[in-house]
């Protein structure tokens, strides 16, 4: 299987080189699991199941991802950031409070060239990663996810992300020269915003320095909380699946990567809880280009 980095489905691409002591899923650790096939009919991974398996919102992996990131590093209260976290993760001693806001402009394929089918496979997205401890080993929490396409939606449950549906936007760059779009390079001026529900929640903005080996977010593991509950009567507090799971990535490379200075808000809207995680200060802003491959997951209990 070789060695594969043990970091986020949705944006954790890197060049190992560029990152302190990264992480790596043990060859046993994420070996499948042999288990018997399902005797069901209709075909399909996801839902809907149906006759020929093509109806379903996810088809079965592997994934490919490649995208524009613009993101914000921040620090929120410590408090904001320890209550976020599930069971079995603890805050990072070292950082806590420190996360990071990104938005990324996503386009998505299977093994045979779904991204020709611009609809489906295009997608924005938005997410909070913040600094915890997993057993001792440092990680990045997603609290908070949302995208703007139903499929990137059911991938995400699969492998634990907790993606709303919402609308992303960012500052696009083109390969010509117009007052109509920023410069990749330094003075380069970006902007994203992230709505939901009629509601904005979260506004940055990025202004481009120097050039950078890797984009700072992508330092960490990134562990989810994978929930689906039981619809019986007397049992809403034992879910059929409640599990911590880390996402690995195959082949993961990232280009054109910026970084400078950077502006965060998180706003508050009914049925959110995004603000809670204001930002007291930001640090680095960033944007660059990612790429890799899903085809696997870590369960951590």
């Amino acid at each position: 299987m070789g060695r594969r980095n043990v970091l986020a489905g949705g944006l954790a691409a890197m060049a190992t080189t560029a990152v302190a002591a990264p992480a790596f899923a043990d060859e046993t650790a994420v070996a499948a699991t042999t288990a018997a096939t399902v005797d069901e009919k209709l075909k399909g991974y996801t839902y809907p199941l149906s006759a020929r398996g093509e109806a379903n919102l996810a088809a079965a992996p592997p994934w490919h991802y490649a995208g524009d990131v613009v993101g914000v590093e921040f620090w929120t209260s410590a408090a904001a950031a320890a209550a976020s976290l599930p069971t079995g993760l603890d805050p990072d001693p070292a950082s806590s409070g420190h996360g990071y806001a990104l938005f990324i402009d996503w386009q998505f394929s299977g093994d045979n060239e779904e991204y020709l089918d611009p609809v489906r496979s295009q997608y924005g997205e938005f997410l909070v990663l913040l600094d915890a401890v997993w057993q001792g080993t440092p990680v990045a929490w997603c609290p908070f996810i949302y995208v703007d396409n139903d499929s990137a939606l059911a991938r995400g449950w699969v492998q634990g992300f907790p993606k709303k549906m919402g609308a992303i936007r960012q500052t696009r760059a083109f390969a010509v020269n117009s007052q109509a779009a920023p410069v990749v390079g330094a003075g380069g001026k970006f902007a994203a915003s992230m709505s939901a529900a009629g509601h904005r929640l979260a506004e940055a903005t990025v202004t481009l320095e120097k050039t950078s080996a890797t984009l700072p977010a992508l330092g960490r593991p990134i562990v989810n909380l994978r929930h689906f509950p039981r619809l019986s009567l007397g049992q809403y507090d034992n879910p059929a699946v409640h599990e911590l799971t880390m996402s690995i990535l195959d082949n993961p490379q990232v280009a054109n990567t910026w970084i400078g200075s950077g502006g965060l808000t998180f706003l508050p809207a009914p049925g959110e809880e995004l603000a809670a995680l204001a930002p007291e200060r930001t640090g680095a802003g960033f944007r660059g280009s990612l790429s890799y491959t899903v085809t696997d997951l870590r369960i951590l209990n």
